[in-house]
């Protein structure tokens, strides 16, 4: 599922499509767009591919407006229909939200909501939380405590925008367990839960953190945690433009990124051979040669693709430094209550630095008092920023689904660990003769 949003000094809708558009690699099986016209809330939904949505809106003079927000929908709860697609607005049809995550006790609070009066149009877990909001809102002027209020009432996951009537110029983003990326420029401001769908606007963004609420406008953003602190936004650029999400001449993304998987391999390498001591240079790990030689026994955690890769980084490790590996899925490794003896260093895969099990996996880790390095192509992720250190694979956008340069790129990675905790391992560095 996608999220997207904008608010600046352009006509928002068409940036909202042409956004979605950007994300329809992810899949989905419906859309939606909301956008403030002459003041009004207006919202548009369709089935199917994101041209019937945008083909369904009325001439640009009929709709138009400074702030809007759009969204791709897999179905999850409720089926893939116009009804269950987001946005969804409250009673007054004065509010919208779009959502990524899961709300896991959004029955019982349905039950309430509707016991106080509310009607539901969805049979999505969404759709509760624009009630919630609304309802906050009989108690309190300030949008921002009506939404704090709201999710304090929710369990579970989200990364959520909300536009309103009573704030036309404005978004309200919060995340807790699911991106959100704000996009900086001169005089509009973007959102999305993935950077490629904004990268043709600018490459400067704000990686929201869990239990963080941005309130944006053309001008700036605010952002507060769930307690009302301030926080200084750290913004990072993002290393790819729009050609990295351009298939070019190529038939589909998985052929091109196939084809570009010798450049980023070679960047993978580039800079982190270190010829005169026949070894690999990572920096980013933050731990000297002494350290590294305090390391009896490793575990390489991830999902899917990256899994794979710490299959092989495991076998490479063992065979090169010698040290036991334990190559972990990250959705069992979470859950199972894993020793980690105080001299074993645990690195986490992930691509995109978002991956919801790799970054459980991390936080048990870290919490358990061990080391934790990351492993990802995403400067400004998640992932990259709550590790104690850690190496890019410097791979690009990767488009297509099925992972191509970003396993290979992953495995370049893992090969220069197993050089450096090799040569970490002899007694005395081994040189090239």
């Amino acid at each position: 599922m996608g999220i997207v949003g904008y608010v600046g000094h352009r006509n928002a809708l068409p940036i909202v499509i042409e956004a979605l558009k950007r994300l329809e690699y992810r899949g989905y099986d419906s859309s939606g767009c909301g956008i403030i016209h002459d003041g009004k809330l207006q919202i548009y939904k369709k089935t199917g591919r994101i041209i019937e949505l945008e083909r369904s809106l009325p001439e640009p003079n009929a709709c138009n407006g400074n702030v809007a927000i759009g969204h791709t929908r897999w179905a999850t709860h409720g089926g893939p229909t116009e009804i269950n697609s987001h946005p969804h607005a409250d009673c007054t049809g004065t509010l919208a939200v779009v959502h990524n995550g899961i709300i896991d006790n959004y029955q019982l609070l349905k039950q309430r909501l509707e016991k106080l009066g509310h009607t539901f149009q969805s049979d999505t877990d969404t759709e509760v939380i624009a009630h919630l909001i609304e309802q906050y809102r009989k108690t309190t002027d300030n949008m921002e405590d009506a939404i704090r209020e709201a999710l304090k009432a929710i369990e579970g996951t989200y990364g959520l925008v909300v536009i309103s009537e009573d704030e036309p110029d404005r978004l309200f983003c919060v995340r807790k367990g699911s991106p959100i990326i704000i996009g900086v420029s001169d005089k509009e401001m973007f959102v999305t839960s993935d950077v490629n769908a904004i990268v043709s606007h600018t490459s400067r963004v704000v990686y929201l953190q869990d239990h963080e609420m941005a309130v944006i406008s053309k001008d700036g953003m605010d952002i507060t945690t769930m307690d009302k602190t301030h926080v200084d936004p750290l913004i990072s650029t993002v290393d790819w433009d729009i050609t990295a999400i351009d298939k070019g001449d190529y038939k589909h993304f998985m052929l091109k990124e196939i084809f570009e998987q010798p450049t980023t391999i070679a960047n993978g390498f580039r800079t982190r051979i270190n010829e005169e001591l026949s070894t690999a240079r990572l920096g980013g790990l933050n731990l000297p040669m002494s350290e590294l030689r305090k390391v009896k026994q490793i575990h390489l955690v991830a999902c899917g693709t990256s899994y794979h890769a710490a299959m092989i980084g495991k076998y490479m490790i063992e065979d090169m430094a010698r040290i036991p590996v334990h190559a972990e899925i990250a959705s069992e490794y979470r859950y199972r209550n894993p020793i980690i003896p105080d001299d074993t260093l645990v690195f986490v895969i992930s691509q995109s630095g978002e991956t919801a099990d790799t970054l459980a996996a991390l936080r048990e880790v870290k919490a358990k008092g061990a080391t934790v390095l990351g492993i990802t192509n995403v400067v400004g992720s998640t992932i990259a920023r709550e590790t104690d250190g850690g190496t890019y694979i410097h791979a690009g956008s990767e488009i297509g689904v099925a992972s191509t340069k970003a396993f290979t790129s992953q495995v370049t990675i893992l090969t220069l660990l197993s050089i450096l905790l090799g040569q970490a391992a002899l007694s005395e560095p081994y040189r090239w003769s």
